[in-house]
């Protein structure tokens, strides 16, 4: 197997470190031999191919996933205090629960399942849902909002939880472009504040103009480090190629392969 592009050399603190890690689903191979780190305060973008282990990765920080083999190391803390955001398409809208009350969600660390949460924590979730331009729809149901209105609902719940990593998986899937462009903005706030962030994410160009650091992934790491080092139309074709080694075919990519 090639050895990984280190595009750039990493310094400083590492928020999670992975040695060698490899991730199966449903019997299949999803990761292998993954090696690098995050570092502490990163903003960090992983792209690649569909079925490339971009969404297999997170879920195994998340503790989603057991890992087939390998390690994953924590910086101090991080592991009990980390934020994820899971696809949209895994999470059940039908369930008759107020907007307010997801957002909520976010602070069970702070009062847990059976106490009430504290008058100021509530006046927190408020704040949280105005900075995502939700104020007054606290008590609608979260079954009545459009795909964008729901995911800024998730983006408030993860203001609430105040970690220091957040990982999102595919985060402006659907989302029409007013919302991106907020949500966008929010994640920018939190690499201002030091917190390291992780997102699966599959449009390049926005790739390119916010996040400075890449881990291409197909089933394998093709590259990681600065995203224009890592963003070459080399390391795009080997991961296409890889890709249409999987299932015959791939678009993955083909945009920006035609544009080089």
């Amino acid at each position: 197997m090639p050895a990984v592009q280190q595009v750039q050399p990493v310094s400083g603190q590492a928020a999670i470190t992975l040695s060698d890690l490899s991730l199966a689903y449903r019997d299949r191979t999803a990761v292998h031999g993954l090696s690098g780190r995050f570092e502490t305060g990163s903003l960090t973008a992983v792209v690649g191919p569909n079925g490339g282990g971009k969404s297999s990765l997170l879920n195994a920080l998340a503790g989603q996933m057991v890992p087939v083999s390998g390690q994953v190391q924590w910086g101090p803390g991080l592991r009990a205090g980390l934020a994820w955001l899971p696809q949209q398409a895994q999470i059940d809208r039908s369930f008759p629960i107020r907007v307010f009350d997801v957002v909520m969600m976010g602070d069970w660390a702070h009062h847990g399942a059976w106490r009430s949460a504290s008058r100021q924590r509530r006046e927190w979730a408020l704040r949280a849902l105005q900075t995502v331009g939700l104020m007054g729809l606290e008590n609608r149901s979260v079954g009545e909002l459009s795909v964008g209105q729901f995911q800024r609902v998730l983006f408030a719940r993860l203001l609430m939880q105040d970690a220091p990593l957040i990982l999102l998986d595919e985060p402006f899937a659907g989302v029409d472009a007013a919302t991106t462009a907020d949500l966008l903005a929010l994640v920018q706030q939190w690499h201002a504040e030091g917190r390291t962030v992780l997102a699966v994410l599959h449009d390049l160009d926005a790739v390119r103009r916010h996040f400075p650091r890449t881990l291409l992934l197909a089933r394998e790491a093709i590259a990681w480090g600065d995203t224009a080092h890592v963003l070459t139309p080399q390391h795009l074709l080997r991961a296409r190629n890889l890709a249409e080694g999987w299932d015959g075919r791939s678009p993955w990519a083909e945009p920006l392969l035609a544009a080089a």
